[in-house]
């Protein structure tokens, strides 16, 4: 998630940095080398803690990086504004800076939990919900309750976060 969020930051320094080619030099981002460290994390079988702790300090220390420059383009004349990204980048940038948020909050504490956690980048709304089932012990996408009345359904909750069905039952 960390190294989706890096690339997408990459993207929007370059569109950023368009109006500037040739003017000053591109900001720093140690693309290479981020996904070195990126790629040579992903082929190790099973990784200790050690090994992701690492993996996770490099990539929150190249986001930071990106957001950095992202913030000092904005502020230099010349540059495009925010309005200068399609909508989707501009989504993208909010998203991620949220996400790096949440994984320094996580990377600082040594704990894995957050409240309203992102999974995923195109789609932070949806939430983690921990079934218990057998197969998969995490499903992801709305919970929802439905009642059946005189063969019509209705729907009584839909709701992307976990929620005890209890109340619905009565």
């Amino acid at each position: 998630l960390l190294n989706e969020a890096r690339k997408k930051t990459e993207e929007i320094l370059d569109v950023l940095h368009t109006p500037l080619v040739g003017k000053t030099p591109r900001p720093r981002t140690y693309r290479e080398k981020a996904r070195k460290r990126f790629v040579a994390f992903t082929k190790h079988k099973k990784p200790g803690r050690k090994k992701i702790r690492r993996a996770k300090r490099d990539q929150l220390g190249f986001l930071r990086r990106n957001f950095k420059a992202i913030d000092r383009l904005l502020e230099t004349r010349g540059a495009l504004l925010l309005g200068g990204i399609s909508r989707r980048q501009y989504k993208n940038l909010l998203v991620t800076r949220e996400l790096f948020r949440q994984q320094s909050e996580m990377f600082q504490k040594n704990s894995n939990r957050v409240d309203d956690r992102i999974v995923s980048i195109s789609q932070p709304h949806v939430r983690p919900i921990v079934r218990g089932k057998a197969g998969r012990p995490t499903e992801f996408g709305a919970k929802l309750s439905i009642s059946v009345v005189d063969g019509f359904s209705f729907v009584d909750r839909l709701s992307w976060n976990s929620y005890n069905e209890g109340g619905d039952l009565e």
